[in-house]
């Protein structure tokens, strides 16, 4: 009892420095960096809508999705979401049990945003979190048939390779990409994705006597392996070992 008698004139004079905080402020700190850490999760330079963003984060551990601002990563300011998180801290000096509480943020995914750009505390919206349904996929074996076929000696005309895409009516989150080089034109079909983790991808090539679709192994859809680019679909990559 003496050396509690002894250290509390010292405690109450850390807290009245701001040296010690409580297990509220910290739990609220705790909650913020979960918010935080998707946020760095979210960004990247590729475009994504609204959905996919959304999508995304309401898949992290810890995340609930409040709501989804704005209509893709690459438009006006970008993405603005609300995410709800806990955090959960104990500081034995003013709490018998672990303090549990539950916060709200607000992330910007944008290629304007700063990476690890601190979550920004913002009131929690009334309703339930969002849900969002599973990723649209993408259709290889559509696109197989429905892609042009020029003869040898011909010519690739690459409207008419932007026309056939088109027509297939692909749902609007999925990012298409369409290069021309040299006479052959590569095609990259992909939806939205997780950036830290691979992508799924649909390749294709057309050129005189050669109309053909792939998808990269998936070491070559890692992040930053360039497995999922027009360029790989015009200069296709070794086969890894």
């Amino acid at each position: 009892m003496r050396r509690l008698l002894l250290l509390a004139p010292v405690v109450l004079a850390l807290a009245g420095c701001g040296v010690v905080q409580s297990s509220e402020d910290e739990a609220a700190d705790a909650a913020r960096e979960t918010a935080t850490n998707a946020g760095q999760r979210l960004y990247g330079q590729r475009p994504r809508t609204a959905e996919a963003v959304g999508r995304s984060a309401a898949g992290f551990d810890g995340v609930e999705v409040l709501r989804v601002r704005g209509t893709s990563t690459h438009e006006g300011d970008g993405v603005e979401l609300v995410v709800r998180t806990s955090g959960s801290a104990y500081n034995g000096w003013f709490d018998v049990e672990e303090v549990t509480v539950r916060r709200c943020f607000a992330l910007r995914v944008s290629p304007e945003a700063e990476w690890g750009e601190e979550a920004r505390d913002v009131d929690c919206p009334d309703g339930l979190p969002l849900s969002f349904g599973p990723p649209p996929e993408v259709p290889q074996v559509a696109l197989e048939g429905k892609l042009p076929r020029v003869p040898e000696g011909g010519r690739v005309d690459e409207a008419e390779v932007r026309r056939a895409l088109a027509a297939l009516d692909l749902d609007p989150s999925i990012t298409t990409e369409v290069k021309s080089e040299n006479g052959r034109v590569g095609i990259v079909l992909s939806p939205p994705a997780d950036p830290h983790e691979p992508v799924y991808c649909v390749l294709a090539v057309v050129a005189p006597g050669d109309t053909s679709t792939w998808t990269p192994p998936r070491v070559q859809r890692m992040p930053g392996e360039g497995g999922c680019t027009t360029d790989n679909a015009l200069h296709p990559l070794p086969p890894p070992h």
